[in-house]
């Protein structure tokens, strides 16, 4: 995920401090990827840097427990240059030449060569694992009911997005153990062929 990118098209809004953009994302998303307010400066300061964002003036910001803060945070604005690099963030397709490391793909990667794992069941508890994601994403899809304003569209998109990646994940699995025993039949004829 480019935090970069996230914290410019909020920006495009209207001017924000690091407190109201985390909580903004953090809306937007449905807290599904926790984003740390620290993060938050440390990203609107390179943004700065680089020329994406200027300083709006100050503000009393509130904290984490709304209430207000004795500092005042600085507000943060686009530059031309930042409205232009969202303009082309929301243009670019997301390229996938560099596969983003899946945990679950290199732990059974490494499974089925190491002598003793019993694949088949980290296969099965990690279905179970799954299965069970898949239902809290659909109950949360269920409470959300409609997307009456886009604060609800944009969770109900992240949420189908949760939705499918657990049956694609759940499918894969499958497809796995599949293989897998497919793989020890024709080993087990292999060696009675000897």
């Amino acid at each position: 995920m480019s935090v970069k990118h996230a914290l410019l098209s909020l920006l495009e809004q209207e001017p924000m401090y690091g407190y109201q953009l985390r909580q903004e994302f953090e809306t937007r998303t449905g807290g599904t990827w926790p984003l740390n307010v620290g993060q938050v400066y440390t990203t609107l300061t390179r943004l700065e840097r680089d020329g994406l964002v200027e300083p709006a003036g100050h503000d009393g910001a509130a904290g984490q427990d709304g209430e207000t803060q004795t500092q005042t945070q600085v507000r943060y604005r686009l530059t031309d240059a930042g409205h232009d690099e969202v303009a082309t963030w929301f243009t670019t397709p997301v390229t996938r030449t560099q596969p983003a490391r899946d945990e679950l793909a290199i732990k059974l990667a490494l499974a089925v060569t190491v002598p003793g794992v019993d694949v088949g069941t980290l296969i099965q508890r990690q279905r179970s694992a799954s299965v069970q994601a898949l239902q809290d994403y659909t109950r949360l899809k269920r409470r959300a009911g409609g997307e009456q304003d886009r604060a609800d569209l944009a969770w109900g998109l992240v949420l189908d997005s949760l939705v499918f990646a657990a049956e694609a994940e759940i499918r894969w699995l499958d497809h796995c153990e599949a293989r897998l025993r497919r793989a020890a039949r024709e080993g087990a004829a292999r060696e009675e062929a000897r």
